[in-house]
C-alpha cells in the first residue's frame, strides 16, 4: 500500500472510530499535541475533545467521504478530507454537514499520526 492510501485509510478509520466512540484508537492515532480546531474557532486539545466524544458533546452517526486528497513531504503530510457527516454536537439535534477537514500529519514510530485538524464546510 502506497503512502498516501495509508493516509486515506487512516482518516476512514478516523470517522468509524469517532462513530463508534473508540477513544483508545483515536488516541492512538494523533500525537501527543494533537489540537482539534473547530469551524467555530474552539481549539482543544487531543485529550479535551476525546472527553467531549465519550461525554455525549459530540455524536458521530455516519460519514460519507467525498474527497481525500494528500501531500507528503518527507516525514510530514497534509490531508483534506470533505465528508458527508451526520452528528448532534453542543446539545444541538441530529443533523447533516458537509465537512472539510484540513489535516497535518507526521510519522511516528513508523506510523503516519494526526498532529492537529482544522474543520469547516464545504
Amino acid at each position: 500500500m502506497e503512502e498516501k492510501d495509508i493516509i486515506r485509510a487512516l482518516y476512514s478509520e478516523y470517522w468509524d472510530c469517532m462513530i463508534n466512540k473508540d477513544a483508545a484508537r483515536l488516541k492512538e492515532m494523533m500525537s501527543d499535541d494533537y489540537y482539534l480546531m473547530h469551524m467555530t474557532g474552539v481549539k482543544q486539545t487531543r485529550d479535551e475533545f476525546l472527553s467531549g466524544l465519550l461525554s455525549g458533546t459530540f455524536n458521530y452517526y455516519s460519514a460519507q467521504h467525498d474527497e481525500i486528497t494528500v501531500t507528503i513531504s518527507g516525514g510530514a503530510a497534509r490531508m483534506t478530507g470533505k465528508s458527508r457527516v451526520t452528528a448532534a454536537v453542543y446539545s444541538g439535534g441530529k443533523s447533516s454537514w458537509r465537512l472539510q477537514g484540513d489535516f497535518t500529519l507526521k510519522k511516528e514510530n513508523g506510523n503516519w499520526v494526526f498532529t492537529g485538524s482544522r474543520a469547516s464546510t464545504y
